[in-house]
Parts: structure tokens; sequence; C-alpha cells
């Protein structure tokens, strides 16, 4: 009967574990991109504010965005070696604390650099929060679990064009950081009461600080010449960041514990292709968010609260069909449904060409 009654109580903590890690995970997930979607909308309040132009204000979002490319890779190997939980409460603690710095910001300067280090805290919690949900979950429920927090990362991103955009309208930019604290402290209190244990890769290892250096500065020079545009510098940069890239694949084959497993992608085509459809999908997503942003309130003249809710039409309907297709991903090859997913992105892409300034709403 002990016995039993031992294994009976392990199952039920086990369960309840899983229901917790599964709310944290998607609360988590749900913070970064509630934040960056809210800001897109912001964005053309706070170039009013500071008197900023387009180039200048797609940094307030690029620097976010690089700082999570930059360190995503690192922290998540840094949580397999050191333990997921901790990347991932320190992310959020680092995630709150800048949100609620960067609404008392009084420079464009302080909020772009603000905003690489809150990319920092967006890094460390997504490079541990799907690992930690997949330590947790056995591989049957894995499907449905991941797909109920892609579903809050569309959440997130419904929400802040209209949430950001009501706030912006009526208190002001700077209150849409706030949300951020009161939700970080939910997440690390819930976090510390909750989950007990640490997860992290058992056969150990060092960190490749050689390797994240390189990636971190070729990645950088990439962003930074792109943004240049068609000048003679730009090319450079875009020169340094191939040949960096390069000597990064052919560094991590050498050394015995890579900070990216390079070996991943030349043997599993299936991995290689998802991850670069994924760069392709959110790249164009992103993208467009962000112009559209720009075009509805300076090209048509609406307020950031009516083009807040313009822009849910996409998530929002990404927030309903993610967890269906995660759920489907457990019976159905996930590769036809990706590629159906993708075919419908770039009819969307390719209408979205048409746009002009006298393009009517109806």
């Amino acid at each position: 009967m002990g016995t039993s009654s031992a294994l009976q109580n392990a199952a039920i903590h086990l369960r309840d574990e899983k229901r917790v890690v599964l709310f944290i995970a998607a609360l988590g997930s749900f913070l970064t991109p509630f934040d960056t979607s809210a800001v897109n909308i912001a964005l053309p309040t706070i170039g009013k504010d500071f008197m900023l132009d387009a180039i200048t204000l797609g940094w307030i979002s690029t620097a976010y965005l690089l700082a999570s490319a930059v360190f995503l890779v690192p922290f998540g190997k840094l949580g397999d070696l050191y333990g997921r939980k901790k990347i991932f409460l320190a992310g959020i603690g680092l995630f709150s604390t800048t949100s609620f710095i960067i609404s008392l910001s009084f420079d464009p300067a302080m909020i772009i650099a603000l905003r690489f280090v809150q990319g920092i805290g967006s890094a460390m919690i997504f490079g541990t929060s799907l690992a930690i949900l997949s330590s947790v979950f056995p591989r049957e429920e894995r499907g449905k679990a991941i797909g109920i927090t892609i579903m809050c990362v569309y959440l997130g991103l419904s929400l802040g064009p209209t949430l950001g955009g009501y706030m912006t309208d009526i208190l002001g930019w700077r209150s849409i950081f706030w949300v951020n604290v009161p939700l970080g402290i939910i997440v690390i209190a819930m976090t510390l009461h909750y989950l007990t244990r640490e997860w992290k890769d058992p056969a150990g290892g060092r960190f490749d600080l050689t390797g994240a250096l390189i990636y971190g500065l070729s990645l950088s020079s990439l962003t930074y010449g792109l943004s240049l545009g068609p000048v003679p510098a730009a090319l450079g940069f875009l020169v340094l960041a191939g040949a960096g890239i390069a000597y990064f694949v052919y560094h991590e084959l050498k050394v015995p514990w890579p900070v990216l497993e390079i070996r991943l992608f030349s043997g599993n085509r299936v991995f290689t292709f998802s991850n670069l459809a994924a760069l392709i999908n959110y790249s164009a997503t992103f993208a467009v968010t962000f112009l559209m942003s720009l075009y509805l309130q300076f090209g048509k003249g609406f307020s950031a609260e009516y083009a807040g809710l313009i822009l849910v039409a996409q998530p929002i309907t990404q927030a309903i069909f993610a967890p269906l297709a995660g759920k489907l991903s457990d019976r159905v090859e996930p590769r036809i449904i990706a590629t159906v997913g993708m075919a419908f992105s770039a009819i969307g892409l390719l209408s979205l060409t048409f746009l002009s300034v006298d393009t009517v709403l109806v």
C-alpha cells in the first residue's frame, strides 16, 4: 500500500508540475511578443515626442530583436549547463526591470540601449521556457503543450496592438511598459514557489565563449550593414558578417562543446528546413507589423488605437490556429502542416504589395 500511495502522490505531483510549467511558460511567452507589438504601435508617438526619423525609430525595435537573436543560442546553452530555471528567472527579472526603467527614459539613445538589454532578457526567457516545457511533458503530449504556448505568443501579438494603441492614446507610450512589471512578478513568484527542481543537461560540458562571441559579432555586423542601406560602408559590414558566419560554422564543427551544434543542420534536413521556414516566416511577420504601423498612422492618419484594431487581425488568427496546428502535428506529418502555413503566408504577403495611400479598408 505504501508503494502504491507513493506512486500515486508522485503522479499527482508530476501532473500539477506540468500544469504549472505550462502556465509559466505560456505567461512568459506572452510577455515578450506583447511588448514587441505594443512598442511597434507606439513608435509613431515616440517619434513625435523625440522628433525621430524612420531609421532611428526602426532601431528601437531592431536593438531589441538583435539582442534577442545574439543571446538566444548562448543562453540556451548556458541553461543546459547550469540550469534552465535559473536562466529563465534571471531573464524574467531583467525583462521586467528594464521595462520599468524604459518607462522613465528621457532620451532616444537611452531607450535604444535599454531595449537592447530588454532583448537580452527576452533571449533568456525564450532560450529556456520551451526547453523546460519539453523536459516536463512526454513526447505524446509535447505538441499540444507547445501549441498552447505558441498560442500565448500570438495572443500577446494580438493584445499588443489593441491594448498598446489604447494605452498610448489615453495614458501615453510609457504606459505600455508598465504592463510587463506585474506580469513578470507573477511569473517569478510562481516559479520560485511551485517549481522546486532544476532542469539541465546531465552530459555537462563547457561553454564555448569564442563561438558565442563570433556568432554575436557576425549577427550584429549583418544587422547593422542591412540597416545602413545602399552605401559602400554597408557592403563592408555585410562582407565581414559573411566571413564571420563562415568562420563560426568552421569553429563550431571543430570544438568538442559547441554553442550551436551545426551537425544538427547537416544531418537532419527536416530540422534544417523547419528552421529556415521559421526564419522566413517570422522575419516577414515582424516586418509587416512594423511597416503597417507606420503606414496606418503616418500614411492613413489613423490613431494608435484604431491602427492597433486593424493590426490585430493577423495575430488573433494565429492565436486561434496555433494550438490546433500543434495538436494536429501529434497526428499528421508536421512538414505538411508547415508547408500549407507557408503557402498562406506567401499569399498574404503578396497581397500587401498592392497597398497604397488610397487603398480602402474594406
